[in-house]
C-alpha cells in the first residue's frame, strides 16, 4: 500500500513538473507595447554636493580649464577654475565610472578617459567598459577599446605625439583576469598592445611617464583580489617596473625595496628625471615613502609615518612637484605635502578628507586640481584655498525614501558624506543648500520614519550603528542594540554582524515599530530603548567568511567587508505579520507570523550573491519580486525573481535587460497598476508593462549611472543614483495609462497641490524644480503639420485657457511686455505640457512697459477639465487641484480671493482695451487733421480734431506710463493706474488665499478711479466724437472708426 502511494506521489510530482516546464516553454516574449514618450523627462533635485572623484586633469595651454572624472557620474569640465562644471560625457559613455583622465599637452583637443575607478571599494564601486577618446575637447567621444579592462588606474599621453597613449589597467577586483597590465597604442587608440603583464591577479595600479624623456616609464604592479568578505592587497606579483624604450621592455626594480609588498604609487619628478618617488604598502615599518635618486636603480625609505600608508588599498597615490624637486605630495586621509624630498610631511587641507589624485600644472605649480571623496577642487595658490564642491551634482546614494509632507522630502545616505533630507521642490529658483539638512545615521544609511509625521528619523551607519534623530531639537541619540566598537575587529568576534548598508524600516501598519537587520532581525516599539530579536541567523553563517577584512599587510575593518549579513528587509503592506529578509550571501526568508517562525524561500538554483531588493506587490499579498546581484563573483547577469505564492515557487523575469556591463540593482512595483514594474540597473532604467515578461529601456534624459534604489511618492518616481544624486520623474500617469495606439488620448493627471516654484535656470548649481502647475500628457496616434493640436482648460464648462501647437504669428513683445504662451509639442506618441494654474494672459498695450506681469490669476483648488482637440477628434479628462495643506484657509477665503482677482483682471482688461482702441482713434484723427490743416475753410473742424487728440492723450497718460522703457524707469517715472492694478493682482494672487482689508480698500479706490476715467472717456465719445463726426458728415467726410466692445 505504501509503495502504491509513493508511486502516485511521484507520478503527480512528475506530471506537475512536466506541466510547469511546458508552460515555461510555451511562453513567448511579448511584443513591445511601449509607445513613444517625447518629453517625459527626469529632473535632478541634487544635492549639489560632490561625490567621489578619483581622477582629474588640467589643460596645460588653458590654465583655467580642467576635467573631473567621477565615480558613476561621468566626465565633467570647467572653464573657470571650478566655478562652474558641466557634464561632457552624457550621451556618449555606456558606463558612468571614471578611473583616469589625460589631456594631450601638445593638442588639448585630445582627451583620453579610462573607465572604472581604481580606488575600488567593496561597496559603492562600479566597473568600467574600457577607454573613451575625444578629439574636440570633450564635445564628443568615441569608445576606443579595452572593453573588459574593468578598472583603469592611469592614462599617459606622449607630450609631443598624441597618438602614443599608455593605459594602466588595474583590472577586475573580484577575480583573476588576463586583461591587466600596461597597454600601448601608437595610433591614437585604433589598436592596442599589452606591453607589461605580470599575472592574472597583478594589475597596473600606477603609471608615470618621464615627460623630459617620454620613452622612460615607471609602473607599479599590484597583486590583489577581492572576495565579498575580504580584500587581499599584496603578494609576490606586486612590483615596480621601468621601461626605457617606450614600453617595449621592462625591468623589475628591486634594490632597496621590500621583497614582498602590496599597493604602490609611483611618480617621476619632472624637475629632476633621476628622482623617483614611490609610496608602498608593506609589512610593518617597511611600508612608507621610498625615493630613488638614480632613476629607480636603487631605493631608500625616507618616511615610514603610518599616515602616508593607512588603508593602503584605497589610497597610496604620490605625486612629485613638476617644478620643485624637493616637493612631493601623498594622497591619503589627509593630503600630505613634503618640502624636503619626502623626509617629513605636513597635512595640506583640502575640502574633503579622503584624497585620491592631484594634477599640478607643469609650468606653474600653484595651479592644481585635487580629486577626493567629495568631488574635485581647483587651487590657483598651491593649495592655500580651493574651489567649492557645492556645485557638483555627483552624490552617490545607497537608498532612497520619502515622507508625505507637502512638498515631500527625499532622504538617503550619501557615500563619503552624511545622510540627508532634501526638499523635492522649493519656492525659489532651485533646490540648493538651504533645502537640505543632515539627519540620523551616516553615509551608508537606511532611513525610516513615520511618513505622515517624520519628527523622529531613524538612520544607520556602518558596523550596525543606528541613531534616532529628533527634527524639532536637531538632536541625535545612538540606539544600537549591542553597542560594541566593531571598527578594527574581525566579524567572528561580533555578537551581531551588520552590513555596511544595514536595513532599517518602519512598519507600514505602525510607524512606531522599527525594524533593524544585522544577521538577525531586531524590533523595537519604544524608540530603540529596548530591542527584541525576532529571528534566528538568516544568513549562511559561514565562519570562513567572517575573517579579517584585509590581508596580508593592511586590515580593513570599517564594515564594508562584513559578510553573512542581511541586506534587504521589507514588511508587507497587506499583513503586518509578514516580513521578507534577504542576505548578502544569497538567502531569502519570510515570516508570516511576525517573526515567530521563518521559512527559507531562496529560489532554487540561485547562487550566492546579494539580495539587494525585495518588493511586495501592492496588488497581491502573495506576490513579491527579489533582485539578486552577483557582481562580487564577477557575474554581471541580471537576476529578477518573481513569486506569486509567498516564495514557494520563483520565476526568473529578465527578458530585455541587456548589456555586457549591466545588471539589476532594484525593482519596484507601481502602486496603481498591477504588472507595471520599474527597474534600476548598473547603467540605467527599465520598465515592464507585463509583470516582467518583457523589460524595455526607458532612459529618456536620465544619464547613464547606476541606480541603487527607487521609491514612489505622490505618484512621482524617485531614483537614488550612484554618482548623479537624486532624480525625479514627475507624475507617472502617462505610464500608468497606456493608450490604444490608434486613439487620441489625454492622461488623467494626478491630483496636484496648488504649490508654486520658481523656474530653475539651465546649467545652474541648483536642483531642478518641477514646473508650477499640472503636468498634462497627451497621446497623438499620428501627426499632420496641417492639423492643429489644441488644449483647452475649462472651469465649469467655460474655457479659461487655451494652448495651441501653432505659433501665433501676430504675437509680439518688448521690454515690460507680455510673454509668449507655450506652444504645444505635436510629435507622434506622448507629449507633455504643463498648465500653470492660471487663466488666460491679460491683453497688453503695444510697446508699453509695465511693472508687473500679464499672467492671469491662479485658479482656486477644485475640479477643472482639460480638452484635447486634434482635427475632428477630441479627448477630455478631469483635473483635480488640491489646496496647500500647510496653509490655514477656508473655501470662503478662496472664493473671496478669486472674486477679487477676476474683478482686478476685468479692470486691467478694460483699461488696456480702451487705451488700445483710443490709440487707433488717435491714428485716425491724425490722418484726418493732416488733410484738414491746409484748408482754411475747415480750420474750426481741424481745431476740434486737435482738441480731441489732446484730450485722448491726457486721458491715456492717467492710465499708462509711456515713458517707462526699462526696469530702472519704474523709479524714474511714476506708475499709472494699469501698473497699480497689475501690482495689486500679484499682491492678491498669493499662496495664502486670505484677502487683506488693505487689498479690498485699494481695489475700491483704484476701481473708482478707473470708473471715473471710463466715464470721462464715455463723455468724450458721446459729445466730442459725435460732434466731430457730425461736422465731418456734413462735409461728406469719412467717419471715425473705433470699437469699444471688449468682447
Amino acid at each position: 500500500m505504501k509503495k502504491k502511494a509513493l508511486f502516485i506521489l511521484i507520478l503527480v510530482l512528475s506530471t506537475s513538473l512536466a506541466q510547469s516546464q511546458k508552460r515555461k516553454k510555451s511562453v513567448k516574449t511579448p511584443a513591445s507595447t511601449l509607445v513613444e514618450y517625447n518629453n517625459l523627462e527626469w529632473r535632478n533635485i541634487g544635492p549639489f554636493r560632490g561625490g567621489r572623484s578619483v581622477t582629474s586633469e588640467g589643460v596645460v595651454k588653458e590654465p583655467s580649464t580642467f576635467y573631473m572624472g567621477t565615480t558613476g557620474g561621468g566626465v565633467w569640465k570647467t572653464l573657470d577654475n571650478g566655478q562652474h562644471w558641466k557634464n561632457v560625457s552624457d550621451g556618449f559613455f555606456k558606463t558612468g565610472t571614471v578611473g583616469a583622465i589625460a589631456v594631450s599637452e601638445s593638442d588639448p583637443n585630445i582627451v583620453v578617459v579610462g573607465m572604472g575607478e581604481h580606488a575600488a571599494r567593496g561597496v559603492m564601486s562600479s566597473m568600467g567598459d574600457g577607454v573613451y577618446k575625444s578629439e574636440d575637447a570633450g564635445a564628443s567621444w568615441k569608445h576606443i577599446g579595452l572593453d573588459f579592462s574593468r578598472h583603469i588606474a592611469n592614462v599617459e599621453i606622449h607630450p609631443t605625439n598624441p597618438d602614443l597613449i599608455y593605459i594602466a589597467v588595474q583590472g577586475a577586483q573580484y577575480g583573476p583576469s588576463n586583461e591587466r597590465g600596461v597597454y600601448r597604442s601608437k595610433d591614437g587608440g585604433t589598436t592596442w598592445e599589452k606591453v607589461l603583464y605580470v599575472s592574472d591577479t597583478s594589475g597596473a595600479a600606477s603609471l608615470s611617464m618621464d615627460k623630459n624623456n617620454p620613452r622612460i616609464l615607471y609602473a607599479a604592479m599590484w597583486d590583489h583580489e577581492r572576495s565579498p568578505w575580504q580584500m587581499k592587497s599584496g603578494g609576490e606579483k606586486s612590483g615596480l617596473y621601468k621601461s626605457t624604450d617606450g614600453g617595449d621592455n621592462w625591468t623589475l626594480l628591486e634594490e632597496g625595496l621590500p621583497s614582498v609588498f602590496g599597493k604602490a604609487g609611483i611618480s617621476v619628478s619632472r624637475a629632476n628625471s633621476n628622482l623617483v618617488f614611490a609610496n608602498i604598502e608593506a609589512d610593518g615599518e617597511a611600508a612608507g615613502v621610498y625615493r630613488s635618486d638614480d632613476g629607480g636603480k636603487t631605493w631608500k625609505q625616507v618616511n615610514k609615518n603610518r599616515i602616508a600608508v593607512a588603508r593602503s588599498w584605497y589610497y597610496m597615490e604620490i605625486f612629485a612637484d613638476p617644478q620643485d624637486e624637493n616637493v612631493v605630495y601623498v594622497l591619503n586621509a589627509p593630503t600630505l605635502k613634503s618640502i624636503d624630498g619626502g623626509k617629513t610631511f605636513q597635512p595640506l587641507p583640502t575640502p574633503h578628507g579622503d584624497n585620491h589624485h592631484l594634477w599640478i600644472h607643469p609650468e606653474n605649480n600653484q595651479i592644481m586640481i585635487n580629486s577626493n571623496d567629495g568631488g574635485a577642487n581647483v587651487s590657483t595658490n598651491g593649495g592655500s584655498s580651493w574651489s567649492t564642491q557645492q556645485n557638483q551634482p555627483t552624490a552617490q546614494f545607497y537608498r532612497v525614501i520619502a515622507d508625505a509632507q507637502v512638498p515631500y522630502h527625499v532622504y538617503g545616505g550619501q557615500q563619503d558624506n552624511s545622510a540627508i533630507g532634501i526638499k523635492s521642490r522649493d519656492q525659489d529658483s532651485g533646490i540648493d543648500w538651504k533645502d537640505w539638512y543632515s539627519v540620523s545615521g551616516c553615509e551608508s544609511a537606511f532611513l525610516a520614519f513615520d511618513p505622515q509625521n517624520p519628527q523622529w528619523v531613524y538612520g544607520g551607519c556602518y558596523q550596525g550603528i543606528i541613531e534616532r534623530w529628533h527634527r524639532a531639537t536637531q538632536s541625535s541619540k545612538e540606539i544600537k542594540e549591542y553597542p560594541e566598537l566593531a571598527l578594527g575587529n574581525t566579524p567572528d568576534s561580533f555578537k551581531y554582524r551588520f552590513n555596511w548598508n544595514a536595513p532599517i524600516l518602519s512598519a507600514p501598519s505602525d510607524p512606531n515599530t522599527i525594524y533593524h537587520a544585522g544577521n538577525v532581525v531586531f524590533k523595537t516599539q519604544n524608540g530603540g530603548t529596548d530591542w527584541e530579536v525576532i529571528s534566528p541567523d538568516l544568513t549562511r553563517n559561514n565562519n570562513e567568511q567572517q575573517v579579517a577584512g584585509g590581508i596580508p599587510f593592511t586590515n580593513e575593518a570599517a564594515g564594508g567587508e562584513n559578510y553573512n549579513t542581511l541586506m534587504s528587509l521589507v514588511a508587507s503592506t497587506h499583513d503586518p505579520k509578514v516580513l521578507w529578509a534577504g542576505s548578502d550571501d544569497g538567502l531569502l526568508h519570510i515570516t508570516r507570523d511576525g517573526g515567530v517562525t521563518w521559512t527559507n524561500v531562496t529560489p532554487k538554483g540561485s547562487k550566492e550573491g546579494i539580495f539587494n531588493s525585495i518588493e511586495v506587490s501592492p496588488h497581491n499579498p502573495a506576490k513579491a519580486y527579489a533582485v539578486l546581484m552577483r557582481y562580487k563573483f564577477m557575474d554581471l547577469t541580471p537576476y529578477i525573481y518573481k513569486t506569486e505564492d509567498y516564495g514557494t515557487h520563483w520565476e526568473l523575469i529578465t527578458e530585455g535587460i541587456e548589456g555586457a556591463h549591466n545588471f539589476v540593482r532594484v525593482v519596484r512595483a507601481d502602486p496603481k497598476v498591477s504588472g507595471l514594474l520599474y527597474a534600476g540597473t548598473e547603467t540605467g532604467f527599465y520598465i515592464s508593462f507585463n509583470d516582467g515578461l518583457l523589460w524595455e529601456p526607458f532612459q529618456n534624459n536620465l544619464p547613464v549611472v547606476p541606480i541603487n534604489d527607487l521609491y514612489i511618492q505622490d505618484n512621482d518616481l524617485i531614483a537614488a543614483t550612484a554618482g548623479r544624486s537624486f532624480w525625479i520623474l514627475d507624475d507617472l500617469s502617462p505610464l500608468q495609462q497606456q493608450p490604444k495606439k490608434e486613439e487620441l488620448h489625454i492622461a488623467t493627471p494626478k491630483a496636484t497641490y496648488r504649490l508654486s516654484s520658481g523656474k530653475t535656470p539651465e546649467n545652474s548649481a541648483q536642483g531642478t524644480n518641477p514646473r508650477s502647475g499640472v503636468y498634462l500628457d497627451y497621446y497623438l496616434p499620428e501627426v499632420h503639420d496641417s492639423i492643429k493640436v489644441e488644449l483647452s482648460i475649462l472651469q465649469e464648462g467655460k474655457v479659461i485657457r487655451t494652448y495651441s501647437s501653432q505659433k501665433n504669428t501676430d504675437f509680439k513683445s518688448w521690454p515690460g511686455g507680455p510673454s509668449e504662451d507655450q506652444i504645444l509639442p505635436n510629435k507622434k506618441g506622448y507629449n507633455r505640457v504643463h498648465w500653470d494654474f492660471r487663466r488666460a494672459q491679460l491683453p497688453s498695450v503695444d510697446h508699453v512697459f509695465v511693472y508687473g506681469n500679464y499672467a492671469g490669476g491662479r485658479v482656486a483648488p477644485g475640479l477643472y477639465s482639460a480638452q484635447l482637440s486634434y482635427g475632428a477628434k477630441s479627448s477630455m479628462v478631469e483635473i483635480q487641484i488640491l489646496p496647500n495643506p500647510n496653509l490655514d484657509y477656508s473655501s470662503a477665503d478662496f472664493d473671496e480671493q478669486q472674486n477679487l482677482l477676476v474683478q482686478i483682471e476685468d479692470a486691467i482688461k478694460g483699461i488696456h482695451h480702451a487705451v488700445s482702441q483710443m490709440r487707433r482713434v488717435q491714428d485716425q484723427l491724425n490722418h484726418y487733421t493732416k488733410l484738414l490743416e491746409s484748408n482754411e475753410a475747415l480750420v474750426s473742424l481741424y481745431n476740434q480734431g486737435i482738441s480731441i487728440e489732446k484730450q485722448l492723450r491726457e486721458w491715456e497718460i492717467e492710465l499708462i506710463q509711456p515713458n517707462q522703457k526699462t526696469f530702472q524707469d519704474v523709479i524714474n517715472f511714476n506708475n499709472k493706474l494699469n501698473a497699480e492694478l497689475m501690482y495689486l493682482k500679484d499682491y492678491v494672487d498669493a499662496e495664502d488665499p486670505k484677502v487683506t482689508s488693505g487689498a479690498k480698500e485699494r481695489f475700491l479706490d483704484l476701481n473708482t478711479t478707473w470708473k471715473q476715467h471710463e466715464a470721462r472717456l464715455n463723455a468724450l465719445i458721446e459729445n466730442e466724437f459725435k460732434s466731430f463726426e457730425s461736422n465731418y458728415r456734413n462735409l461728406n467726410a469719412p467717419l471715425l472708426k473705433f470699437d469699444l466692445d471688449k468682447n
